[in-house]
């Protein structure tokens, strides 16, 4: 559905009320709005890698941009830092982000790549942004913090750390916003590659996108087993959300940094971002940061 391409797309987020789905295109240091009435791409441009985006009750943008936390004013294009972390740590950046069921923002970090296929391991950590700007530290010595979401009776947080190749399931304290007693939930078999970006279903059911293994496949938290599997034109499948009038459609992002120049020519619909529609399931709507 949009054919604009996308070095590293990621963090789709369905925002009702611009019936436009919001996204990021990490390595073009962009926040991206595509409406599906116009069929339009509108962006606006930040001065450092942009890991996620989400929705503000109050309007705008909360996202995760080099190793930040900040307010995006789309209107404006201004951006507001709220809050610098891990300093000491040059070569980290802020990934994957998501709004937990009490407007906290959750969002984790990892090393950049120094060459290729060459980065630091356990740098990373995963943060919680609170509504009063307050932060805490709930994970540490991660290497990729990648998708996030929440069980629907939100006693679960689930968790990619995307070297691990593995989904884990954490306690999650709904009053406190903190997470405990880390389970593995599922490991990825070998065609799957690398686990991604992660949405839930209004089952309860998990959506898991993988990069280099071009599909997202649908997990049963309760058994712990694959259900389902998309597979989806391009290889670097890097995120999903359910989105559209209903939460009927499923948006999925891809990238094509990583393709070398034999691998691009032969994927034309890489960095595009897809639709997928009959899967029989809906989505929920997106938690909003609460200030």
């Amino acid at each position: 559905v949009v054919k604009e391409k996308n070095r590293m797309g990621e963090c789709p987020v369905w925002e009702e009320r611009e019936n436009a789905l919001v996204y990021v295109d990490i390595n073009s240091q962009k926040v991206c709005r595509w409406s599906p009435v116009t069929n339009e791409v509108q962006s606006v441009s930040v001065d450092a890698r942009v890991g996620s985006v989400a929705l503000r009750q109050c309007g705008g943008y909360v996202i995760a941009l080099g190793t930040r936390f900040a307010f995006l004013d789309w209107d404006t294009q201004a951006v507001t830092t709220i809050l610098e972390l891990e300093q000491d740590k040059p070569n980290n950046r802020f990934n994957d982000g998501k709004v937990d069921p009490k407007g906290r923002f959750f969002a984790g970090t990892m090393a950049e790549e120094t060459a290729p296929g060459v980065r630091a391991r356990r740098q990373g950590a995963l943060y919680t942004l609170f509504p009063d700007h307050s932060v805490i530290k709930q994970l540490d010595q991660l290497d990729i913090s990648n998708g996030l979401d929440w069980s629907l009776d939100h006693r679960t947080f689930f968790h990619i750390d995307s070297l691990s190749y593995a989904v884990h399931a954490f306690s999650y304290d709904v009053h406190t916003g903190k997470i405990a007693c880390p389970k593995l939930l599922y490991h990825l078999e070998k065609e799957e590659q690398m686990p991604d970006g992660m949405c839930i279903d209004a089952e309860g059911k998990l959506w898991v996108a993988c990069i280099d293994g071009g599909r997202v496949i649908r997990i049963d938290p309760e058994t712990g087993k694959r259900i389902q599997t998309v597979r989806l034109p391009t290889p670097r499948i890097t995120s999903c959300c359910f989105g559209g009038k209903d939460y009927s459609e499923m948006y999925v992002t891809s990238a094509y940094d990583g393709l070398d120049e034999a691998t691009l020519a032969k994927e034309p619909h890489a960095g595009e971002i897809f639709k997928i529609t009959g899967l029989g399931v809906k989505g929920i709507p997106q938690n909003y940061y609460a200030a």
